[in-house]
């Protein structure tokens, strides 16, 4: 529930500013694609991209490689239904179904997956050039009330900016 209500609250907060969504990934670059030919599609608009969309409450914008079970299965560990191992819709081709692979996953939920597999050196490959500025810049404001929060943000720091 304290995810959930995070969730909502920075949605909340994000739409208060402005309508302008974030195209910028964490290493200050243009945000790149998560999913590519051959996965599934993802996105919350199912655009390829962890965008920073408005509606999103569960700020979908950590792109991690769900092919890998490095750290136990995401959707196991975070206590969520199996869709990490389900098909969906092509990437580049409607007409198939492919696997979930490259996933922007809420960064709420990213943030309990690191705790509960054991640490960042524990988790799967996440996509630096993939990941929304907007989930380190929601981090860096809850870091100091919650430690899942706090680690999470180390997380994308060490491996992605270092």
């Amino acid at each position: 529930m304290k995810t959930f209500i995070k969730c909502f609250i920075f949605s909340v907060l994000s739409l208060k500013g402005s309508l302008v969504l974030s195209e910028k990934n964490v290493l200050g670059g243009e945000l790149e694609k998560c999913s590519r030919s051959g996965m599934a599609m993802t996105g919350y608009t199912r655009d390829g991209k962890c965008a920073d969309t408005p509606g999103d409450m569960g700020s979908h914008h950590i792109c991690i490689d769900l092919s890998s079970t490095k750290g136990g299965n995401f959707c196991t560990v975070t206590g969520q239904p199996d869709w990490c191992s389900e098909n969906s819709t092509c990437d580049g081709n409607p007409e198939e179904e492919c696997p979930i692979e490259h996933w922007c996953v809420c960064q709420w939920a990213f943030a309990r997956y690191i705790q509960k597999a054991g640490g960042c050196n524990n988790i799967q490959t996440i996509e630096c050039e993939a990941i929304n500025v907007e989930a380190i810049k929601a981090y860096e404001m809850y870091q100091e009330e919650d430690i899942e929060i706090k680690n999470a943000l180390n997380c994308i720091n060490e491996r992605c900016i270092k």
